[in-house]
């Protein structure tokens, strides 16, 4: 089985990367529930659009981190999302499969997941990160933790420009136009997206 690990901090806008890769007739999508995903207005204030979509493997969430073929029952790449990935980057670079890591400042990803709902967000679970002083020592523990991998690992290292970009990179078909993707350009959402291979 093939697999695409993702990583990032909360608020790192990680989800929307995925979001934008997420409809390629390469990736099994059967993961995809109405309760596995998140609306909120937080980019349009007033009308809500899709965060959050698939299942993520976190503490307290339903599927153990040892079980990525739990939510599955198709064919394709399958996307494996967790934000606890960023402190096993080492040993996950021997799994022979991609790691897409996304990246924004301690602050910038703390003040995204507050206005996006922190503790209110349906899904993911973050009840793992207890409070508000424990979330930002997490994220800047992740966001260290995914700096020092890539800073050990430059010549393995790619950083796609889009969407479009990341699919070539990963080497799965871009999303269509009936599946109302557009071009997620990474410098103008203020992130950063690091792929290991």
């Amino acid at each position: 089985m093939m697999y695409i690990l993702f990583t990032g901090a909360p608020g790192s806008k990680w989800s929307s990367v995925v979001k934008n890769i997420y409809w390629s007739a390469d990736i099994d999508h059967t993961d995809y529930s109405e309760e596995r995903t998140y609306w909120h207005d937080a980019d349009t204030p007033g009308r809500k659009h899709l965060m959050h979509v698939g299942a993520y493997w976190d503490p307290g969430m339903e599927f153990e981190n040892t079980d990525w073929d739990g939510p599955f029952s198709g064919k394709g790449k399958r996307i494996i999302k967790s934000h606890t990935f960023a402190h096993t980057l080492d040993d996950l670079k021997d799994s022979g499969h991609p790691i897409v890591m996304v990246r924004r400042s301690n602050i910038e990803c703390y003040d995204w997941w507050k206005l996006c709902g922190e503790f209110t967000i349906t899904y993911p679970n973050y009840q793992h990160f207890e409070n508000l002083d424990k979330m930002w020592t997490h994220i800047q523990n992740e966001n260290t933790d995914i700096t020092q991998f890539i800073q050990q690992n430059l010549d393995r290292i790619t950083c796609p420009v889009d969407n479009f970009d990341l699919c070539r990179v990963l080497g799965i078909k871009e999303p269509g136009p009936r599946d109302s993707i557009h071009t997620h350009n990474y410098a103008n959402k203020d992130i950063r997206v690091y792929v290991y291979k």
